[in-house]
């Protein structure tokens, strides 16, 4: 049972931290189009407040607020030519955001954020090959950040803000390759955690350095994600092992971790706006997954992962040949924290490449619609999960993994 459960929780937390296998950036449909930059644009709206908490105070009006939507379609095919295994799963998720900034003086400014960054659905074939590692995965989470900030001088703000998560997964897998009840049905369980939730914080600094370039830093701190009761129920179990395989609570705790990004922004002219960031994630803190269970005749689970520190590179362009009007595109290149022989059917990602494109217009001065698009491809690999354990053994679980996701997004932005 303890081998069940662990690979359980691990998913949750793999899938918390990927969005379903696909880290995909879209906190703001205006600056996803600029290849999701921003840690160094002033004065765009309020989606600002995620990318940088300091820049709230740049924003030009009192009071800014923004919200919007994606529409994120995921792809995935799994091949095996040695065995002519051959599957493929489609997976729709719709993160959205809300944002409100509001200027209290020209030096002073209070905001509020809200997003969910990472709900998704990963939906295999019941049963199938992989099954034993997981069947499907359904995540639901809500970030909410207050942020304030301070202009130090006219050119040079700080800001801060905590970082609230609230969410839950619900998980299922067979519990072996073979298992089966007296009618043939194959046995698994399903774990389901609520009510999982963690506190962090932010920090960033903007500086205008002249009245072309603009230099931003933004610090996330890590977050412990807590599973706390959550619950295990097992079916269509054999008869004979239905009074070991009953239904189980456990506790785990899963570092997120810290993430630093730089940005620079270059108003080239008054039509064109540059901008380029570098986010570097420290996924050295997912070494391993400890769990307890309940049950005193089970024992602490550690699961290895060796993750390794990996970063992104994004940049973007902007073109503004009136006030009514601006177009974007951008993109950005994705390092997996992925190891060879840790690639799980869960969170099937690797290095990946993505293109993003989109526009503003405004309606009024006042109001804007904004559109973003993106595709996401990840580079095809051949990989492998070499640490699920039955009857004693490790069993490596293979093959070529094809990924790619597409999203389109609209949002509206409206400042007074």
């Amino acid at each position: 049972m303890k081998k069940i459960i662990s690979l359980s929780l691990l998913s949750l937390f793999a899938t918390n931290t990927f969005a379903g296998g696909y880290r995909i950036s879209m906190q703001g449909n205006r600056q996803l189009a600029m290849g999701h930059t921003g840690v160094g644009i002033i004065g765009q709206n309020a989606e600002s407040l995620f990318f940088n908490p300091a820049s709230g105070t740049f924003l030009k009006d009192k009071w800014s607020f923004s919200a919007g939507a994606v529409a994120l379609v995921s792809n995935v095919k799994f091949q095996n030519s040695l065995y002519n295994w051959s599957y493929a799963t489609e997976n729709v998720g719709t993160p959205f955001y809300v944002y409100g900034n509001y200027q209290f003086t020209d030096k002073l400014s209070v905001g509020l954020a809200v997003y969910s960054p990472y709900g998704s659905a990963v939906e295999w074939d019941q049963d199938w090959v992989g099954s034993h590692l997981v069947n499907n995965i359904d995540l639901k989470a809500i970030y909410f950040q207050p942020t304030v900030s301070y202009k130090i001088t006219d050119n040079i703000s700080v800001g801060a803000g905590l970082i609230y998560v609230n969410g839950g997964v619900t998980f299922n897998r067979n519990i072996s390759r073979s298992m089966v009840d007296e009618n043939g049905n194959r046995s698994d369980v399903t774990v389901d955690a609520s009510g999982v939730h963690a506190w962090g914080y932010n920090l960033g600094l903007t500086a205008k350095l002249d009245e072309q370039v603009t230099f931003g830093v933004n610090y996330r701190s890590r977050i412990d994600m807590k599973a706390k009761n959550g619950d295990a129920t097992f079916s269509d179990m054999p008869d004979f092992l239905q009074s070991t395989y009953q239904d189980v609570k456990f506790n785990a705790t899963m570092p997120l971790p810290a993430e630093l990004t730089f940005g620079f922004s270059y108003q080239i002219n008054d039509k064109w706006l540059a901008a380029v960031d570098y986010n570097l994630t420290f996924w050295k803190a997912y070494d391993n997954l400890v769990i307890e269970f309940d049950n005193p005749a089970i024992e602490t689970s550690v699961n290895p992962r060796n993750y390794q520190n990996s970063g992104t590179l994004r940049g973007g362009l902007q073109f503004s040949p009136s006030e009514k009007f601006s177009a974007r595109i951008g993109g950005y290149y994705d390092v997996s924290p992925v190891q060879d022989g840790y690639f799980a059917p869960e969170t099937p990602r690797n290095d990946a490449v993505a293109g993003t494109a989109g526009f503003t217009f405004k309606v009024t001065p006042k109001l804007a619609v904004d559109f973003s698009a993106s595709a996401l491809h990840f580079k095809e690999t051949n990989n492998s999960y070499n640490h699920y354990k039955e009857d004693g053994s490790n069993i490596s679980f293979g093959g070529d993994y094809r990924s790619s996701a597409y999203s389109l997004g609209l949002g509206l932005s409206y400042n007074f």
